[in-house]
């Protein structure tokens, strides 16, 4: 949520600056605005709204200057409006100051009201104003030095950065809990809050890490720590390409992503299936085989949807590792004391890398001394830097706030680590040479999966103006009932729940009448005669019917469809692998519903692609 970009170089900074935001808009905002410097003056636009109204108002009134920050804003303190959008300005007698920020200012109330008292006035209802006001009550010609003196003062997380008149040639940034990058170039130097809007400008990136602040200039840029002291700094490259943040073909990203599920998944294997071992390899663990035998239990800790492909990974663990686990929720996670184990692996799952509850749990996991990995998407970011090891997805950006590439990369590489740390246990090789030939098939078999969607349209047509919807499935398809309820939420606006199919009796049965369609989960499997009961019950009590189910099996179809009211049919895989292929009509449905109701598929309400703050 929330977005930085920043430019210092030869070229005019307004265009660079606007493109950097539009890359940032699949966070979330409500609001944007810039500031730049030329000839030692300040210039500062910003609206409420989409880039695209910033843009309008830039064009009507444009900007000049080679250096410049800008900020996309999501509503925290104050409202979505002109004046409560970034940047905030803080005068000085040194030249205003101008400050863009992300995170929360958890004592900004305190500070703002010593602020006033001092006779300053706020235009904004905003916590960053405080630090730009902060930044000028210094009146230090040195912006650096006012940035370190103030920062002590401030609780809470930030990635900000500043810019003033008087250091016309340099952006002055910082960070902690927020993310902050910056983007080598030659003869020019970019600062953003997430490496994918660089994408296009420079392949070299430096993270900042937390408590470091930065002084950057179109030659060079310096970093220093709490001390004060010059730091070194190793520079990465990125190795996605422009063409992955742009739409293509498709409409919208999300549908994009969708499709791209087939290489996403093949990238996330490549290079790690033993056929002569019969088992995964990962070269980033960091744990030797003695520690991973070890184990006794695994905790898969996660928010929204990484939440749902670790309760996936969960099963996936028990049933070919052996191994007992509990998947919890980060947000609790992080504040509960539970007794653990020194024999316990924490596993922090993540597409962002810079979720700011899973970056917790993590943090706590390691205060106490837990090994800890990461399952990740993003190279260098703040959970992928600070877990003892982990495992990239290499599924490459995922722009849509609603996870869909992610989500089915997560769960193949859990299944992955299931069959390395079952080889090292319990699975023959023979079991394992099964395993590593069943996911070698799923991208061929993702691309049939998706032939689906001229049918899914066709059932989003039929109920996008439902009110309430169901999903049921049992075991491995408990969570993706889960997960397709929560992309039906996220984009479409219609309310649903996702529950074990047996829970319906248990309260939610309830709910069933001939307005509320359950969607119930029903490929071939152990579970399947069970499912089909918990279906039934919702037929005899009048509610509309959806199945999603296996192809190939002719008595299982013909069972489901003399039930269901509608059936989408999908590849028979192995029960293990059937969430892959499952949650792809669910989320085409959430897309399609979506798109019917005249909703914004990529950007919903009040949504943000990564939740950097509480």
């Amino acid at each position: 949520m929330c977005g930085i970009f920043g430019y210092v170089g030869p070229r005019q900074a307004e265009p660079i600056l606007i493109e950097g935001l539009r890359r940032l808009e699949y966070r979330g905002y409500d609001s944007a605005g810039i500031a730049t410097l030329s000839d030692s003056k300040l210039f500062i636009r910003k609206k409420a709204g989409r880039v695209q109204e910033l843009a309008r108002h830039l064009a009507d009134d444009p900007i000049l200057g080679s250096l410049g920050i800008s900020h996309t804003r999501w509503a925290t303190h104050g409202g979505a409006t002109d004046t409560n959008a970034h940047p905030h300005l803080g005068p000085s007698s040194h030249g205003d100051i101008a400050v863009v920020h992300n995170g929360v200012i958890e004592n900004y109330s305190a500070l703002k009201r010593d602020l006033q008292n001092e006779g300053i006035k706020f235009l904004s209802e905003t916590d960053t104003e405080v630090i730009a006001h902060l930044l000028a009550r210094q009146n230090d010609p040195d912006l650096l030095a006012a940035l370190r003196r103030i920062i002590p003062m401030l609780k809470g997380t930030y990635g900000m950065a500043a810019v003033s008149p008087r250091h016309g040639e340099r952006i002055i940034a910082a960070r902690l809990g927020s993310p902050l990058v910056i983007g080598v170039g030659e003869g020019e130097h970019f600062l953003a809050s997430d490496p994918s809007a660089l994408i296009g400008h420079t392949s070299k990136i430096v993270y900042l890490k937390d408590h470091q602040v930065c002084v950057i200039t179109a030659d060079d840029f310096h970093i220093y720590d709490a001390s004060h002291s010059r730091v070194s700094f190793s520079v990465q490259n990125i190795d996605w390409k422009s063409t992955d943040t742009d739409k293509g073909e498709f409409p919208h990203y999300m549908l994009k992503e969708i499709h791209e599920q087939s290489e996403s998944v093949a990238n996330a294997m490549r290079g790690r299936l033993d056929h002569e071992n019969a088992t995964a390899v990962f070269g980033g663990l960091n744990l030797d085989p003695r520690q991973l035998r070890k184990a006794e239990r695994i905790i898969l800790t996660a928010c929204g949807t990484s939440y749902h492909a670790g309760i996936v990974g969960e099963y996936l663990f028990e049933e070919f590792a052996r191994i007992p686990v509990e998947v919890e929720y980060a947000s609790e996670f992080r504040y509960r004391n539970p007794p653990i184990d020194q024999d316990t692996i924490v596993i922090a799952i993540t597409q962002s890398g810079e979720t700011a509850d899973t970056l917790a749990a993590l943090r706590e996991s390691k205060r106490k001394g837990h090994r800890s990995l990461a399952i990740c998407n993003v190279v260098g970011s703040s959970i992928a830097r600070e877990a003892d090891g982990g495992v990239y997805l290499h599924a490459g950006p995922e722009v849509g706030v609603a996870s869909t590439k992610a989500f089915t990369s997560q769960v193949v590489v859990l299944a992955m680590l299931a069959l390395f740390l079952g080889r090292m246990r319990n699975l023959s090789s023979l079991q394992g040479a099964k395993m590593i030939e069943d996911l070698q098939a799923l991208p061929e078999i993702i691309k049939k999966t998706l032939r689906c969607n001229d049918a899914v349209r066709q059932l989003a047509e039929k109920y996008q103006q439902t009110s309430n919807m169901l999903f049921m499935g049992r075991q491995y398809m408990y969570p993706v009932a889960l997960e397709g309820a929560l992309k039906l939420k996220e984009i479409s606006y219609i309310h649903a729940e996702g529950y074990p199919a047996a829970e319906m009796k248990h309260g939610p049965i309830a709910l069933v009448d001939k307005q509320t369609p359950s969607i119930f989960l029903t490929p071939r499997g152990s579970v399947f005669d069970k499912v089909m009961s918990n279906l039934e019950e919702v037929k005899a009590r009048g509610g509309p019917v959806i199945a999603i189910a296996s192809e190939g099996d002719a008595r299982a179809a013909d069972h489901v469809a003399s039930r269901a009211d509608e059936v989408i049919f999908v590849p028979d895989v192995p029960e293990y692998l059937q969430p892959i292929v499952t949650v792809i009509p669910l989320q085409l449905f959430a897309y399609h519903a979506a798109l019917l109701r005249g909703c914004d598929v990529d950007k919903p309400r009040n949504l943000a692609k990564s939740v950097t703050v509480e």
